[in-house]
């Protein structure tokens, strides 16, 4: 696979190439056949879905359709079980809100330290609104957590295990498969964020077994404001929508009597973003063609260079050089994050520095903020060589602006 060669598709590249990208953690550029499949909908077929009886309504719910069985299939999951939202921040809230029912005072859910807000957030509100309790699992240095760690704080009052398949932070990579069995072995469900392993690496939710899987949109090189929430059917059928309106109910009476549709319409309330489906489900197809395994070992091969070469500055702190996704965290000595990003910036370099909205993690890494660097198959070593070059401006990292 030449993946320099695909630099060739991606628009932000193109007309901007001048510009260092590494902060694909956070969204990712997006591929012309992704903006084009957009730009078709709204040129040719924009009409609502499930609402017209005339033949563009009748194209536009084809098309979104199609573009729901395109994303089931990546990840080995049924139509049905393929929830569209705005995000995965809306998707981990709608399991949270849906899963109250379930739940029970002194119930415990189980999170870690390195989870970002979206998948804390939500059970925060939840155990205040039921009394039940967050329990923390405690991770290794790397960030993992194992399952030695899990059964140290499991028990029969958990209900809900929710992690992250990797750390928006550290990238390390948690055995998802080994803890859902533990997890099914104590009968709690297990709800697992994918933001940043589904755009990287192949994932198969039936050989996971998870009961829930999140995953934004814009991080698998597709649109901003779209989302999947995928669910084990029983478990959807059961639970609670989060939002109600249009679209999602089957009949409702002047004694407010309401009954809904099946899953996944149920939780699709109002006018979805219908472009935003079929750009996504283009975005898929994209990275279908390419290959997930390739992609996820050109990473890592772009990760280890950038270990590599960095390791040998001694004016650099890295928090995670083990693990094998593309986000590297670190620090510059003696410099703040925000300021080292403010120079990198300077250079066209885009990363990210702060707390990564994963404000537990100081607790883990003894330190208030990072510099973020996430790599992805666009980037190039010729690219990782010109920051390391940057690195290494000046005897005071900040005098470097003036040099």
């Amino acid at each position: 696979m030449d993946f320099e060669k695909l630099r060739n598709d991606f628009p932000m590249i193109t007309n901007h190439p001048e510009l260092v990208y590494f902060d694909n953690a956070a969204t990712t550029f997006k591929p012309k056949c992704v903006i084009d499949a957009e730009m078709e909908y709204y040129n040719n077929y924009c009409a609502n879905t499930h609402r017209g009886d005339y033949d563009i309504a009748y194209q536009a719910d084809v098309k979104f359709d199609e573009s729901r069985k395109i994303i089931a299939n990546f990840i080995n999951a049924e139509k049905k079980e393929i929830v569209f939202t705005s995000g995965d921040s809306m998707s981990l809230n709608q399991v949270a809100y849906g899963l109250m029912n379930r739940l029970e005072k002194d119930d415990e859910i189980l999170v870690s330290l390195v989870e970002h807000a979206s998948c804390l957030l939500p059970w925060y509100r939840v155990c205040e609104i039921k009394g039940c309790k967050i329990k923390f699992i405690p991770v290794n240095a790397q960030g993992e957590i194992t399952v030695d760690n899990l059964l140290k704080v499991i028990s029969n009052k958990t209900k809900i295990v929710s992690i992250a398949h990797i750390s928006n932070v550290l990238g390390a990579i948690n055995d998802i498969k080994s803890l859902v069995k533990i997890a099914h072995d104590y009968k709690a469900i297990f709800v697992c964020d994918g933001a940043q392993s589904v755009p990287h690496m192949k994932i198969d939710v039936k050989d996971l077994d998870v009961d829930f899987l999140t995953f934004s949109g814009h991080k698998c090189y597709g649109p901003t404001g779209i989302g999947v929430l995928y669910g084990k059917y029983h478990l959807l059928k059961d639970m609670e929508p989060l939002c109600l309106g249009g679209g999602m109910n089957a009949t409702f009476d002047v004694a407010c009597n309401v009954k809904y549709l099946d899953s996944p319409e149920k939780f699709e309330s109002g006018t979805q973003n219908i472009a935003g489906v079929v750009g996504l489900a283009k975005a898929i197809e994209y990275l279908n063609n390419i290959g997930m395994n390739n992609i996820f070992e050109y990473e890592k091969e772009l990760k280890r260079y950038l270990i590599e070469k960095i390791s040998v500055l001694n004016n650099i702190k890295i928090y995670n050089p083990d693990n094998k996704t593309g986000i590297v965290a670190f620090n510059i000595n003696d410099v703040f994050a925000q300021d080292a990003a403010t120079l990198f910036n300077h250079y066209h370099i885009c990363v990210r520095s702060g707390e990564h909205c994963a404000k537990l993690i100081h607790n883990l890494l003894n330190v208030d903020a990072t510099v973020r660097v996430s790599v992805c198959f666009y980037n190039t070593k010729k690219e990782i060589d010109y920051f390391i070059d940057v690195c290494k401006k000046g005897g005071d990292f900040l005098d470097a602006f003036f040099a």
